[in-house]
């Protein structure tokens, strides 16, 4: 062998070497990062919580992913029992996960993989053909669609997904929320993408079912942004009429959901004491006029309710009435209803995304007790 074979020889060897103890240190390091954050993740469990936290009935099972959004269906018969959906934001352990009132995963009723799930919201009697049917939809993010489920069977009725803001990657889809509009049914989807326009930047989509699936066609464009940080919640408030969405780090901003109104902004509340983002935002209905808003104040591990109804003489202002405390941490997405759920959710649940892959359940009865408290003592 020439001296120059056994020198390139011995070059190659000790560049193996090198490599290889790069990949050994690089694996050391990102065992070093998971270690770090499961000890942070512990202690925060152990953090002392103030006397008044909220703790939830229910935990769920742990997401392989990063849990994200909740969406509440509630069934109308005996022989169906009422589930909650919940988004996993994986980029590949993405999915639209089913699960019990006792927080376990019905792996059947389970969509994944998908790419990027974020949130998801459920919509009553949509018009498909000569039936009406319950329908889930959800936001693909890394595919730019919306995904359309048939409820609870969680059967695709989209073929293979509906396209937003023209496949544009920069307004990837984060955000939705649906609209049965009272006056003839039809139903649109609202939908916020990662970043958009100064104006204009929330897409209304009227769902249509056709040769048994569902396609969209975009109606308008509206809503403003402060350009701070992203929109991502949305709320609508069918029987009112009005659309809700968090512009993180601004405020709540509202607007008529009917596309054939105006689309000048109504309100703009929740612009202090806001702690981080605002992030989840969902609608309580007492009945069919009053009730509460109920947004995430992530950043201080606590939701801030809001009158749904406004004051006497002004629909639009919607003034803090308290902020609760809870289990929680780290909240994205959020839903409530004010139905009875079970036996154990009699007046309804409150369901919250929490950190580390999970769910947390809460019983509006025990939300309601703090409500009342803190609007008692400051009579």
């Amino acid at each position: 062998m020439s001296l120059l074979r056994i020198f390139s020889f011995h070059i190659f060897l000790l560049l193996a070497a090198t490599s290889c103890g790069d990949t050994k240190r690089e694996r050391r390091k990102s065992t070093a990062k998971r270690e770090q954050r499961s000890a942070i993740a512990a202690a925060d469990e152990k953090l002392p919580l103030s006397r008044d936290t909220l703790e939830p009935a229910i935990v769920t099972d742990k997401l392989p992913g990063d849990s994200d959004d909740p969406a509440i269906w509630v069934s109308r018969t005996a022989d169906e029992p009422s589930v909650v959906l919940g988004t996993d934001k994986g980029d590949s352990t993405g999915g639209v996960y089913t699960f019990d009132l006792a927080g376990h995963v019905v792996p059947a009723r389970s969509i994944t993989p998908l790419l990027r799930m974020n949130n998801v919201d459920v919509e009553y009697g949509v018009r498909a053909g000569r039936k009406l049917m319950d329908i889930a939809v959800a936001t693909e993010r890394n595919r730019n669609v919306l995904r359309v489920f048939s409820m609870p069977d969680m059967r695709p009725i989209d073929g293979g997904g509906i396209i937003v803001f023209d496949g544009d990657v920069a307004r990837a889809p984060m955000g939705i929320a649906l609209y049965r509009r009272p006056h003839d049914g039809q139903v649109f989807a609202f939908v916020s993408g990662k970043t958009g326009p100064l104006t204009g930047y929330i897409g209304q989509y009227r769902l249509t079912f056709e040769n048994g699936r569902v396609t969209g066609t975009k109606v308008r464009e509206f809503g403003a942004y402060s350009g701070r940080k992203e929109i991502e919640s949305i709320a609508v408030d069918d029987a009112l009429g009005y659309v809700y969405y968090s512009d993180e780090g601004a405020g709540v901003r509202k607007y008529h959901a009917d596309p054939d109104s105006s689309s000048r902004e109504l309100a703009l509340f929740a612009t202090r004491g806001v702690r981080e983002d605002h992030e989840g935002l969902a609608i309580y209905a007492r009945d069919s006029t009053s009730g509460y808003l109920v947004l995430s104040d992530q950043g201080a591990g606590r939701i801030q309710i809001f009158p749904r109804e406004g004051l006497a003489g002004n629909a639009h202002a919607h003034p803090l009435l308290a902020a609760i405390p809870v289990r929680a941490r780290e909240t994205d997405g959020l839903d409530v209803t004010a139905r009875a759920v079970s036996a154990a959710f009699p007046r309804g649940m409150l369901a919250m995304m929490s950190n580390r892959g999970r769910f947390h359940f809460y019983r509006w009865d025990d939300v309601q007790a703090r409500i009342d408290a803190v609007l008692a003592a400051h009579r």
